[in-house]
């Protein structure tokens, strides 16, 4: 049997993905970066090898992707998360045209091709207002569990209006919120549908076409990807391995290189 791994050293979380020679995951790992991303990658590597039962010399060819993907010594080569979160999303829904990846450091919007190829991509990384880290700023100011966001959020009945580009004004504007006794659940969905909006702003400049697939570690939160059906009025196609999709890619590009090494 030959195994292929794929390691996705995200900014928050890094990824850890084992497949076999069919394609199917049979091991998984989701760890906190942290500070030493060439320890966290190691050890994400090796917490999928051990969920999958297999040892590391059985692995044949490991590619590395993500914000920390060169430092993924270990690995046989590195590719962009762009390509692999393509990839991924084409492989768990084949119908994908759009993938929407929201990041704890950055969102993506990118066209897939019909194999499963990036067409045309756009990135926003010069601010955290479209990004996890948005909503992780707001969790520290209400003091909340980022967890409980989303499922909080889904209780809004009057969402606010969240008009702040910046994360540090939208700091300002959620104490002014609280100060207003407005509803802890309606300035939580006013957060997320700001998220949703900018998002889809950033989508629609490389020409949205369904289906679209909702990757990355936001991708678990209920709250945004209600927001983001809403704004972008079509469903999204969202799993429980949405957050590994990048990693996913990785090992499948490492799948096909050791078919051929």
């Amino acid at each position: 049997m030959i195994y292929a791994a794929g390691v996705d050293s995200g900014s928050t979380q890094t990824k850890g993905i084992i497949v076999d020679e069919d394609g199917k995951i049979v091991g998984r790992a989701l760890l906190d970066t942290g500070a030493n991303t060439v320890r966290s990658s190691e050890r994400a590597f090796r917490a999928a090898l051990e969920n999958a039962g297999v040892e590391a010399n059985a692995v044949k060819y490991t590619v590395g992707t993500g914000y920390g993907r060169y430092k993924i010594t270990f690995g046989n080569t590195q590719i962009t998360e762009i390509t692999c979160h393509a990839k991924g999303a084409h492989h768990v829904f084949p119908g994908t045209c759009t993938v929407v990846d929201i990041g704890g450091q950055d969102t993506k919007g990118i066209r897939v091709g019909q194999d499963g190829e990036v067409v045309d991509f756009v990135m926003n990384d010069k601010c955290a207002a479209g990004t996890g880290r948005f909503l992780g700023v707001a969790a520290e100011v209400l003091d909340l569990p980022l967890d409980d966001l989303g499922p909080i959020s889904l209780e809004a009945k009057k969402p606010v209006d969240i008009s702040s580009t910046c994360t540090v004004f939208a700091e300002t504007e959620i104490m002014s919120y609280l100060a207003q006794k407005k509803k802890l659940e309606d300035i939580l969905m006013g957060m997320h549908l700001a998220i949703a909006a900018r998002t889809v702003s950033l989508v629609r400049r490389i020409g949205m076409n369904q289906q679209v697939t909702f990757t990355g570690g936001v991708s678990r939160n209920r709250g945004m990807v209600h927001a983001l059906e809403e704004a972008l009025e079509t469903p999204l196609n969202v799993s429980e391995e949405s957050q590994y999709m990048g990693a996913i890619g990785a090992a499948l590009f490492a799948l096909e290189r050791a078919r051929t090494v």
